[in-house]
């Protein structure tokens, strides 16, 4: 696709990289296929090929409109159409640069603002956890909307004391340590039964949430932050950097991207990068060695993996054979590359179509009446288990309950 970029981009990194990666696209709309807002809008530009011309257009010097805001906010970012993309277009980035310059120039209604603006700065802020923690107290009190953002409170069983010469460094992230503290238990537990240690830093955005409600620069903020935070650890020597929501870990992965011209940080955020790992990537390994620990149980298990972990780190099917090696019964899911509605903050800022999103994905989960559902993300988990027939669990949760 040609491009001819606006004086005001053309020269810059951003403009740059936008312009080679428009290139790629051939508009043959494979894409469309695989999109979850097409299907369910059937508008071309709800579609990431209709979104790539709307960007175009704007990179080319075009005035946004609040129509074209609308149609990028759509945007679940799940990427799945970088999955289906035979020319290797890396649509995520390009929406990052263009989202950006849209929210530069068009200024949004006030209700939008407010809501935003509580999202960055709520659910990063050290007050999310005795937040949650008073919002699960009068759980069964709360509105219904309010009630299916609340999960309740689960006993996470004993923290692992054991000392190890293999080390692994565990970011707690900011909203899973309080709504589900589990995860990061049992995530310990299970690394213990392999002699890994866990060090846990103290627990921080990764910089998805405000990186992708277009607070770019508050971000790198959070970025560097974590770098500072985890860097002595690296230097320490841990093996590895273990993320175990599959959000986070996406993001994580792209530090060395975000921070590719920042003098100071480049290098280091390269090493961080090399060093971070998804939970399954780190124990796939070991699948005989927890196979014989563990307590062979026979269930019907449904897992559903996150658009972060099979379309934003290319992870497939490795969590399901973990699964499988375990004893599971690993049932097979029809359009497992769609999307569930969760998609970090767009279950609150698109309400309507994150639900019918939600729908759809619980229809395909259910159809087969498993014992569980199992996922990777917190924010996958929380959103598919309001209104779920069966229960839905981190796998890591799953797996630390048959070492018990």
């Amino acid at each position: 696709m040609r491009t001819q970029l606006a004086d005001f981009i053309k020269d810059t990194p951003e403009g740059k990289e936008a312009e080679e990666i428009v290139r790629r696209c051939v508009h043959c709309g494979f894409c469309t296929a695989t999109c979850p807002t097409y299907q369910l809008l059937g508008d071309e530009l709800d579609g990431p090929r209709g979104r790539i011309y709307l960007m175009k257009q704007v990179l080319e010097g075009v005035e946004p409109t609040r129509s074209t805001q609308v149609h990028l906010d759509r945007c679940l970012t799940c990427r799945a159409c970088e999955t289906t993309c035979p020319s290797g277009v890396q649509y995520g980035r390009l929406l990052d640069i263009g989202r950006g310059i849209v929210e530069q120039k068009i200024e949004r209604p006030f209700a939008e603002q407010v809501a935003r603006s509580a999202l960055k700065h709520g659910l990063t802020s050290k007050l999310f956890g005795p937040a949650m923690r008073t919002g699960q107290a009068v759980r069964s009190f709360l509105p219904e909307s309010i009630r299916a953002k609340v999960p309740e409170r689960r006993d996470v069983g004993a923290w692992p004391q054991r000392s190890h010469a293999r080390k692994m460094l565990l970011p707690l992230g900011c909203v899973q340590p309080s709504m589900s503290p589990g995860i990061d238990a049992a995530t310990a537990r299970v690394l213990d039964a392999l002699e890994i240690e866990v060090i846990t830093p103290a627990a921080n955005c990764c910089g998805a949430i405000k990186h992708h409600l277009n607070d770019h620069d508050a971000a790198l903020v959070e970025i560097k932050n974590n770098i500072d935070v985890w860097w002595p650890h690296v230097e320490a020597g841990v093996e590895a950097i273990v993320m175990n929501a599959s959000g986070c870990g996406a993001m994580v992965k792209e530090y060395a991207h975000l921070l590719r011209d920042d003098r100071a940080y480049a290098e280091k955020a390269r090493r961080i990068v090399d060093l971070t790992k998804d939970l399954a990537e780190l124990l796939s390994p070991h699948a005989a060695t927890l196979a014989s620990k563990a307590r062979r149980q026979p269930e019907r298990v449904m897992f559903h993996p996150p658009c972060t972990l099979q379309h934003g780190q290319k992870i497939r099917g490795v969590v399901e054979q973990l699964l499988s090696s375990l004893g599971a019964e690993v049932l097979p899911l029809a359009e497992s590359h769609l999307c569930c509605g969760s998609a970090g903050t767009y279950s609150i800022l698109q309400p309507e179509l994150s639900k019918q999103l939600r729908e759809r994905k619980l229809e395909a989960l259910q159809a087969q009446q498993p014992d569980v559902i199992l996922s990777a993300n917190i924010g996958c988990i929380t959103h598919l288990a309001n209104g779920a027939q069966a229960p839905i669990r981190h796998w890591i949760e799953w797996l630390d309950a048959r070492l018990t």
